[in-house]
């Protein structure tokens, strides 16, 4: 059986803007991305799938996703065209990186999602960076920090309540890890569905019947579109 697997679907978008990514590092350290590209263009498109593999490398590299994530995101905010532009292509990210011996880090940006299923409970990882988090009754779609833009730490905090970067780590025990874009979380939220029931078998197949899912859950709604949902499945041992 495969350690991990990955699904997505372009929902009724004109582009897939998702990607996912992983790297091992020496002593089998894995990381683990996923990027949710804001925008439905060529350019968004492309961008996610390169800055996921760079993202993945560095957080494997530095054997914690907070570094890896920063060092990523202060490389893309110093970039001069981002200084004089603000249409430049941008992703929320989260990072995931497993050390034998079970330890995880967990890093983000934006709102896409890590969650853990252990003993049976699938718990979310991640604060999702939103303007529904900032304030009651925000748009959940406004994202309030992402990797790709140019907001350090403390100009995030005093307009949103959070840095850009956000951590969390801590001891682990054999489970499943997953990561989801908005697209693949939303309409099971929305639907008050609990998600522990795919992470089981295999990875990939868990992954694709989650967005596959979603997607027709989206399709539902009264309000009905569907979102690029993506999913990344992976066995933590």
């Amino acid at each position: 059986m495969d350690a991990y697997g990955t699904a997505q679907l372009d929902g009724d978008r004109d582009t897939q803007c998702d990607a996912t990514a992983t790297w091992t590092a020496p002593g089998g350290i894995r990381a683990y991305v996923l990027l949710d590209g804001i925008g439905d263009t060529l350019a968004v498109r492309a961008w996610p799938r390169t800055a996921a593999r760079r993202l993945a490398r560095a957080t494997a590299e530095h054997a914690d996703a907070e570094a890896g994530l920063r060092a990523e995101y202060g490389r893309y905010a110093a970039e001069p065209a981002r200084t004089a532009h603000h249409d430049l292509p941008a992703a929320a990210a989260v990072a995931v990186v497993h050390v034998p011996g079970g330890l995880l880090s967990v890093a983000w940006s934006g709102d896409a999602r890590a969650y853990l299923l252990l003993d049976g409970r699938l718990r979310l990882l991640t604060e999702d960076h939103n303007a529904r988090r900032a304030y009651e009754g925000g748009d959940r779609n406004l994202i309030t920090a992402c990797l790709g833009g140019g907001q350090d730490d403390r100009r995030t905090e005093e307009l949103w309540g959070h840095p850009a970067v956000e951590v969390v780590r801590g001891p682990t025990r054999p489970g499943w890890l997953l990561l989801a874009s908005d697209g693949a979380y939303e309409p099971h939220e929305d639907a008050d569905h609990d998600m522990a029931g795919y992470l089981t078998g295999e990875p990939r197949m868990a992954a694709r019947c989650l967005v596959e899912d979603a997607v027709r859950r989206a399709r539902a709604r009264p309000d009905p579109y569907a979102d690029n949902a993506t999913a990344l499945v992976a066995r933590i041992v």
